[in-house]
C-alpha cells in the first residue's frame, strides 16, 4: 500500500501523489513568538517531525518549510505590559521554541522564515491582489474582499454570514468578514513594528504572512500544509483564499493535528491553562515526553494529566529495557528493514499507535528471545526495533539526542562519575560474594538500593539501573 493521508479539504483519506515525483513540499505553520511555547504547540511539531521522518525514508526529497511569526498583535501586546522591546521578545522566545524543539529531538526544517523578512513579497502579492479585484486598500489598511471569492469557506465548511474573522472593528471594511492582509500604524504603536508599502506604513496581518512565505519557498503547488486544528478557521480559510484568488494552486493537501487538553479544554495561552516544557520534563525525561506527545495519533485529541504521562514513561521504558538487555547480549546491531506491519501502519495515515503496537510486539518476541538465550532472534528483533524507533524519533542513540544543543552535557558527566563510582562498588559486592561474605554483600547492595539503584543479577554478572 502506498502512502495515503486525511485531507482536511476534501474531508476524504487519499492516495499520496507529490506534485513533484520524488519530490515533497511541506509547509508548517509555526508559532507566534509571544509567550514561552507550551506542549500544546510542541505536539504539532513532533507530529510532523514523524512525518518528515516517513516521507525521507519512503524516498522522497523532502523540503520541510516551518515558519516563524515575529510580528503580531500579541508580540506588542505582551511586550509592551513585560516592557521589553517587542522585536527582543520575537528573539527570545524564538530561541526557547528551537531550544524546546531540539531538546524532544525534532529535526531541523529546510528553511524555517520569519514574518519579519518578507515583507516585499507580501506587498507585491497585495498588488496582485488588488489588481485582480479580490481585495482593496482603506483608511491605510488592505482588505480581503470575501465576496470576490465564491469557495470562501470551503475548508470550514462554514457560511460566510455566520462567520466572524475576530478581527477587531474598522471603518474601511466592506464587509465584517473580510479579513485584513496589512494593518496600517496607529498611534501609539512602536516605529520599529512598521514598514513602508504603497498604502501606507504598517505590517502584515498574520495570514498574509504565511501565503507569502509558503509561495516563495515552495511554488506556487506544493504538497502538504500543516498545522493545528484550531487553525482550520479563520487563518487557513483565508489562506487558501488569498492564495488561489493570487493564482496558484496551493497546497494539494491539508493535515491538521488535534489539541492537548488540560481539564477538558483546549491547552490556550489566552485561557492560561498551558504547561511548559520544562514543568512536564521536571516528571518524565524529554525522549518520554517525546513519546507522550507523539504516539497518539495526529488526529487525536491527547487529554494531559499526569497518569497518562506516567504510563507513556513506563511503556517507553520497557523499550529502553529491550534495546539495553539485547546489546548486551548481541552488541550494537544497526537498523535493519522495518517489519511490513510497521509499514503498512504508517502509509495508512500516518498510523503511529498501530506502528508503536508493532514496536512493542517485536519486543516481546525479543524479550523471549533473550530467555531462550536464541541469540540470532534477538539480533534480529533489536535490529527491527532500532529502525523502527528511528522512523519515530525514538532511538536515544540517535544523533538528535547523542550530540548538539540537545544533549544535556553536565548529565552525561555525571552519569560516567556515578557509573564508575556504582562498578567499584559492584566489584567490591561481588569480592565479598566470592569469599561468601554475604552480609557485606548485601549491605552494599542494600546501600544502593538507598540511593535510586536498582541491581539485577544475571549469569554475565550485575547490571544496574536507577529505579523507576
Amino acid at each position: 500500500m502506498s502512502l495515503r493521508l486525511y485531507d482536511s479539504l476534501s474531508r476524504s483519506v487519499r492516495d499520496f501523489t507529490p506534485v513533484t515525483p520524488g519530490q515533497v513540499g511541506m509547509y508548517l505553520c509555526g508559532m507566534t513568538v509571544d509567550a514561552v511555547p507550551h506542549i500544546g504547540h510542541l505536539r504539532g511539531g513532533l507530529n510532523f517531525d514523524v512525518l518528515l521522518r516517513w516521507l525521507r525514508h519512503s524516498g522522497y526529497e523532502v523540503t520541510y518549510v516551518r515558519n516563524v511569526t515575529d510580528i503580531d498583535d500579541k508580540i506588542l501586546r505582551r511586550a509592551a505590559d513585560a516592557g521589553e522591546q517587542w522585536w527582543a521578545r520575537a528573539a527570545r522566545i524564538e530561541r526557547v521554541l528551537t531550544a524546546s524543539y531540539q531538546l524532544l529531538g525534532c529535526l531541523p526544517p529546510t528553511v524555517e522564515p520569519r514574518a519579519t523578512g518578507h515583507i516585499p513579497e507580501m506587498v507585491e502579492m497585495m498588488r496582485r491582489l488588488i489588481a485582480a479585484g479580490h481585495a482593496y486598500a482603506a483608511d491605510g489598511d488592505v482588505y480581503f474582499d470575501v465576496a470576490s471569492w465564491p469557495a470562501y469557506g470551503e475548508l470550514s465548511g462554514q457560511q460566510v454570514d455566520a462567520m466572524q474573522q475576530g478581527e477587531t472593528l474598522a471603518t474601511g471594511k466592506r464587509s465584517a468578514v473580510d479579513f485584513t492582509l496589512w494593518k496600517g500604524t496607529k498611534p501609539g504603536e512602536p516605529a520599529t513594528a512598521s514598514w513602508a508599502s504603497p498604502w501606507g506604513p504598517g505590517r502584515p496581518g498574520w495570514h498574509l504572512e504565511c501565503s507569502a512565505m509558503a509561495g516563495k519557498y515552495l511554488g506556487p503547488a506544493f504538497d502538504i500544509h500543516g498545522g493545528g486544528i484550531d487553525l482550520v478557521f479563520p487563518h487557513h480559510e483565508n489562506e487558501i483564499a488569498q492564495s488561489r484568488a493570487d493564482g496558484q494552486q496551493f497546497s494539494a493537501f491539508w493535515l491538521h493535528n488535534a489539541w492537548v487538553t488540560l481539564a477538558g479544554e483546549k491547552m490556550s495561552k489566552s485561557l492560561g491553562n498551558v504547561l511548559s516544557l520544562d514543568a512536564v520534563t521536571q516528571i518524565a525525561r524529554p525522549i518520554e515526553v517525546r513519546y507522550y506527545l507523539s504516539t497518539p495519533h495526529y488526529r487525536s485529541t491527547i487529554a494531559y494529566s499526569e497518569e497518562a504521562l506516567a504510563e507513556a514513561v513506563t511503556a517507553y521504558r520497557r523499550i529502553e529495557d529491550f534495546v539495553v538487555r539485547a546489546s548486551e547480549k548481541v552488541g550494537e546491531v544497526p537498523a535493519v528493514d522495518l517489519p511490513e506491519a510497521f509499514v503498512a501502519a504508517m502509509d495508512d495515515d500516518l498510523g503511529v499507535p498501530r506502528a508503536v503496537a508493532v514496536v512493542h510486539d517485536t519486543i516481546r518476541e525479543g524479550n523471549t528471545a533473550l530467555q531462550s538465550e536464541d541469540l540470532p532472534a534477538v539480533r534480529a528483533a533489536l535490529g527491527n526495533v532500532r529502525a523502527m524507533l528511528g522512523i519515530l524519533g525514538l532511538d536515544s542513540s540517535a544523533p538528535e539526542w547523542a550530540g548538539g544543543a540537545s544533549a544535556d552535557q553536565s548529565g552525561d558527566r555525571l552519569r560516567e562519575v556515578v557509573d564508575a563510582l556504582v562498578a567499584g562498588i559492584l566489584t567490591a559486592r561481588q569480592d565479598a560474594r566470592n569469599r561468601k561474605d554475604f552480609a557485606t554483600a548485601d549491605a552494599l547492595r542494600d546501600n544502593l538500593k538507598a540511593a535510586g539503584v536498582q541491581v539485577e543479577d544475571g549469569a554475565a554478572g550485575s547490571r544496574w539501573t536507577l529505579e523507576r
